[in-house]
């Protein structure tokens, strides 16, 4: 089965975007309706992150998420088998593209690449490997299933000179790649339990949220840049964001810097909510005697 539909996927990315964007927007639809659990969990999130808004407004960005995810999914098959000229001439990049190279080249200083959970995250990494000089390093959650996890690594190691490590294995080889002068992909904003997370306000709810950015940054002396990835209607390509460097982050205090990082993050989610991954379980991880929120 799993076979089956990643051989679909080979198939869909031959189409033109446009008509691979509309299927997507149309599997979000139907997902709206039968994905019962992650609906109630999108709509649950944005309850808790957007209280002033009508359930009405709520349910309204809901359903547009649907499409803009099932979009990112069905449009990840181009990325990962896609014709590279072809992917190149639908990004656009804009913003300091050259600061990674630039600081390592001119200070020796490595660049933490910070990428948000927006949809058009995978269309960021790509951005980064293909329009950008220095290598990179990421982290990724394995997957159950070995067969999609293998074309997940091969999909996002395809351009050029990157490396990826799973979440659960050790980071002394991913601290060893900074150190060579490789730039880190990193995805900084979801709930991955208490070990070596704080509780911070994430739009005012508390939220179990990795100090690692931060302690990274500081431990290694990284330049942190944020990169931001957006799909545009209609199946017009993509937009990739390269923006200026955090000013003042890193500091001494990884919690303040945590807390300054949501407030961050929460200004660009408010840019354009519906492209945001409201079915994760952001606040699944809760302090010690609160109940679930789920």
């Amino acid at each position: 089965m799993t076979r089956a539909l990643l051989a679909l996927l080979r198939l869909l990315q031959r189409l033109p975007l446009p008509v691979l964007a509309a299927l997507g927007w149309g599997l979000g639809q139907l997902l709206f309706v039968l994905a019962r659990s992650r609906r109630r969990v999108a709509l649950r999130n944005l309850e808790l992150c957007f209280p002033e808004w009508s359930a009405a407004q709520r349910h309204r960005v809901a359903r547009r998420h649907f499409g803009w995810v099932a979009r990112s999914l069905l449009e990840r098959a181009l990325l990962w088998w896609g014709d590279e000229a072809r992917i190149r001439r639908l990004i656009r990049v804009e913003g300091d593209i050259e600061l990674a190279e630039r600081e390592m080249r001119t200070r020796g200083r490595p660049t933490m690449w910070l990428c948000p959970h927006f949809v058009g995250l995978d269309v960021a990494g790509a951005a980064i490997l293909l329009f950008q000089q220095r290598p990179g390093a990421s982290i990724y959650q394995t997957q159950s299933d070995p067969v999609i996890d293998a074309e997940m690594r091969r999909g996002r190691l395809r351009f050029g000179d990157a490396q990826i490590f799973a979440r659960n294995e050790s980071v002394k080889p991913l601290v060893r790649a900074i150190r060579e002068g490789r730039g880190f992909f990193n995805l900084p904003d979801m709930d991955f339990g208490e070990k070596d997370a704080a509780f911070v306000p994430f739009f005012g709810v508390p939220a179990a949220t990795l100090l690692a950015p931060s302690r990274m940054a500081r431990a290694l002396d990284m330049v942190v840049q944020p990169v931001i990835a957006e799909l545009l209607p209609g199946g017009r390509g993509y937009v990739v964001r390269f923006l200026d460097p955090l000013p003042g982050f890193p500091t001494t205090d990884a919690v303040a810097d945590t807390a300054a990082l949501n407030r961050w993050i929460e200004d660009r989610i408010r840019e354009r909510p519906e492209q945001y991954l409201w079915v994760h379980k952001r606040f699944k991880t809760r302090p010690a005697g609160e109940p679930p929120l789920y």
